[in-house]
């Protein structure tokens, strides 16, 4: 009697490929690479994510969520609601209409933050050479840029490379020089958001100084603003009425 011959296995019978990557077994879901991307962020925000303290939530409570506050009326909640241990910033959080939109301005009054800005010579250059830098602001010529141009490396990572778009790169550095000395900024937005922060002044100062130092801000971006928002360095915030400047 002729021998039997062995049953011929099917190819899929010769591995179980529910054990091979990325392929599940009959019944089950396959997570894909985006999922699981996904799933991580959320258990990280969910991590990061803190409930507000006691005294915060009983600040909060003396926010009316329903209106806008005019710069004057906010800058004294705020204060009211401010429970640093030290004297607190006032923060400005402004909304644009689109990234990348900027303003330069001089506030009316004294923000609390000194600006060192210096214009390029040759000994300051010596001293960028050997590592000292004793300057908030670097001032050039335009002439000047070919030799400052080998510390790009070292100004560059530090933002103090001179731009034509801080006004930083003037004929007049002098001139800059004064008005930087004397609280000019320039102010942009977040790369890729339409979102401006910045420090309007101390928490300490007269509230009609640090409203009109709010009010230089809303009128410098004028018709760009959709929102603002005042907070301290501890504090809940306050959304501001928006006025346009007058033509």
């Amino acid at each position: 009697m002729a021998a039997r011959r062995p049953k011929k296995e099917r190819p899929e019978e010769l591995m179980d490929t529910s054990t091979l990557p990325g392929v599940a077994k009959e019944g089950t879901q396959v997570q894909t690479e985006g999922e699981k991307v996904a799933e991580k962020a959320e258990k990280k925000k969910a991590k990061k994510s803190r409930v507000r303290g006691k005294q915060y939530q009983q600040k909060r409570g003396l926010v009316d969520k329903t209106k806008t506050y005019s710069s004057t009326e906010a800058v004294e909640l705020i204060k009211q609601m401010s429970f640093s241990k030290f004297t607190g910033s006032l923060e400005a959080h402004l909304e644009v209409k689109e990234a990348g939109a900027s303003a330069t301005l001089t506030f009316p009054h004294s923000t609390g933050k000194s600006v060192r800005a210096e214009i390029v010579t040759e000994e300051l250059l010596e001293k960028i050479g050997k590592g000292v830098i004793e300057f908030d602001v670097l001032i050039a010529r335009p002439e000047d840029m070919q030799n400052i141009a080998k510390f790009a490396k070292v100004l560059g990572p530090k933002g103090l490379m001179p731009n034509p778009k801080n006004g930083t790169i003037t004929p007049t550095p002098e001139k800059r020089k004064k008005e930087l000395e004397a609280g000019a900024v320039t102010l942009r937005t977040e790369k890729k958001a339409p979102l401006v922060h910045t420090t309007v002044g101390k928490l300490s100062m007269d509230t009609k100084e640090l409203a009109a130092n709010v009010d230089a801000l809303v009128k410098a971006f004028d018709v760009k603003v959709v929102k603002l928002y005042l907070a301290a360095s501890m504090s809940p915030s306050v959304r501001v009425t928006i006025v346009k400047a007058v033509v």
